[in-house]
């Protein structure tokens, strides 16, 4: 089952950082392969938010997802409902160092055919959870 992981430090206080990443309108801010997205129903667990990421040549992809934990300045977890990968993830986070550790991490469960994607899926996890950096650059800017 490919997955990827990823934590850094930002420079804010922890309900801040919480707040920004929790609102996932903003993932389009700081996460680079978002096309669109916007919230379609709920708040907070049971969230379900429309998501088109960029895809193969450029392609918009549907990647709905439903927040599926949601701990207030602690943790948020989602399960993606739509596309060919259905990758589950969450977000992590902890006072470090004056600031706000977050840990975001993914992983996916191919079956069948699907694991002859693995390479594929496994570098696309590890782009996603390396914009951390982007969200550290949006959050202390």
């Amino acid at each position: 089952m490919p997955s990827a992981e990823n934590s850094i430090v930002i420079d804010r206080a922890r309900s801040e950082v919480f707040a920004f990443v929790a609102n996932h309108e903003n993932d389009k801010v700081w996460r680079p392969g978002v096309l669109d997205i916007e919230r379609a129903s709920g708040e907070g667990r049971g969230a379900v938010y429309r998501q088109g990421i960029k895809g193969p040549m450029g392609r918009r992809i549907p990647a709905d997802f439903e927040v599926t934990a949601y701990e207030k300045d602690s943790h948020v977890a989602f399960r993606t409902l739509g596309g060919p990968v259905r990758p589950e993830g969450s977000y992590r986070f902890e006072d470090a160092d004056g600031g706000t550790r977050v840990t975001f991490a993914l992983n996916a469960g191919l079956r069948g055919p699907q694991k002859l994607m693995t390479p594929m899926v496994r570098r696309s996890m590890s782009s996603q959870v390396g914009a951390l950096e982007n969200l550290k650059r949006v959050l202390e800017s």
